[in-house]
């Protein structure tokens, strides 16, 4: 293998009028200056040199030289040629072209003609746009509810059937985990504040009310929001990547019938089943953390909950689940169609469809509290 020679800068004084007389040798290419660092000590030479009108260059002892080697002389002398220059014959073709080049100009960058009330606008007019998509979806799959009714045995059951398994058997594990921990942490911070008013045989009411009635359902919304939502989200987002959701149309497959309304009757069953099973971990966490807290009974705990909670607060719970996941199924398959061709636009829409459909749960949840204010309480 040739050995590299490096590139060498010789400074010397040639007389107090004339200034310093810079010479250079060597190899002057891109592979000579990332060699052994050289580029930093040909830095630290050229660097005192910059712009001085009183230096003389003498390039012609250099054996071989590239652009990359003529761009660092150039970029030293200020980017304009000085007066004493001494090139070998084939260099003036590389600063001939760094001349006609000229210096590198970029666009400028155009000012942002939107004003706050137009920003707003945009928004209000995106928002609808969501809207009347929002609609139609729901929709076609009432359409598609009624077309699967009068045809049962022609219907989705096999995708009808992986989707339950994926959104609701699948979440067993988070959704107790979580219901669990949030059952003892209630139950041990209400009962800090029970003791100190003797109220500790209240412990069930309050647990079993804010559990079966608010914070089971919005619970499991939540985690499936989060688990099965961003998934639907973005296995219709790579089916539009990969054109499949082309494919099925031109096979004549619905979208609706065969990727839509499955995904959108699996979880309106999966989460009343869901909310059941995180109600009874939050229970079993409440009655666990009851009994080292307040020394209440697990036997005692469940005579006292029927009659704590009464049984519209479980169906009002049920109900929640039922419209929660039909929310979360239509706003993730929503955002799913929208999704672009690109990577980009898939992460974005899977990132928007999991925050609104958390949102959307919260508002309903909300609407419920507001609707149902005056049932299940004695």
């Amino acid at each position: 293998m040739p050995t590299v020679q490096s590139p060498i800068l010789k400074l010397s004084q040639t007389s107090s009028q004339q200034g310093a007389l810079v010479t250079a040798s060597g190899t002057w290419q891109v592979h000579a200056l990332a060699h052994d660092n050289a580029i930093k000590a040909v830095e630290a030479q050229l660097k005192p040199l910059l712009g001085d009108k009183n230096v003389s260059w003498d390039l012609s002892q250099i054996a071989s030289m590239d652009h990359i080697g003529a761009q660092y002389f150039w970029n030293a002398w200020g980017k304009a040629r000085p007066a004493q220059l001494t090139l070998a014959p084939g260099q003036e073709e590389f600063f001939k072209r760094i001349e006609e080049t000229g210096p590198l100009e970029m666009p400028a960058s155009r000012a942002n003609r939107l004003t706050p009330v137009m920003k707003l606008g945009m928004a209000i007019l995106l928002f609808f746009e969501h809207l009347k998509g929002f609609i139609a979806l729901v929709g076609q799959v009432t359409q598609d509810t009624a077309r699967f009714i009068r045809h049962p045995l022609r219907g989705p059951w096999r995708e009808i059937s992986a989707n339950i398994y994926h959104a609701g058997f699948q979440a067993l594990g988070i959704t107790a985990l979580v219901g669990f921990l949030i059952g003892v942490v209630l139950s041990y911070l209400s009962a800090q504040q029970l003791r100190a008013f003797g109220g500790d045989i209240y412990l069930v009411n309050l647990l079993g009310m804010s559990v079966i009635r608010e914070l089971g359902p919005l619970l499991a919304a939540i985690l499936v929001a989060g688990r099965s939502g961003s998934s639907i989200t973005a296995q219709l987002g790579v089916m539009r990547v990969t054109e499949e959701l082309d494919a099925m149309l031109v096979m004549g497959i619905s979208h609706g019938f065969r990727l839509i309304m499955p995904k959108v009757l699996a979880l309106a069953i999966s989460m009343p089943l869901l909310v059941i099973w995180t109600d009874t971990a939050a229970l079993i966490g409440g009655m666990v953390a009851a009994k080292t807290e307040l020394n209440l009974s697990a036997g005692y705990f469940i005579q006292k909950l029927p009659d704590a909670v009464p049984l519209a607060n479980y169906m009002i719970g049920l109900g929640k689940g039922v419209v929660f996941g039909i929310l979360i199924a239509l706003i993730s398959c929503h955002f799913g169609l929208r999704i672009k061709a690109n990577t980009e636009s898939l992460g974005r829409g899977t990132t928007t469809a999991v925050v609104t459909a958390i949102t959307v749960v919260i508002l309903a949840d909300a609407v419920f509290a507001i609707v149902f204010n005056g049932v299940g309480y004695r």
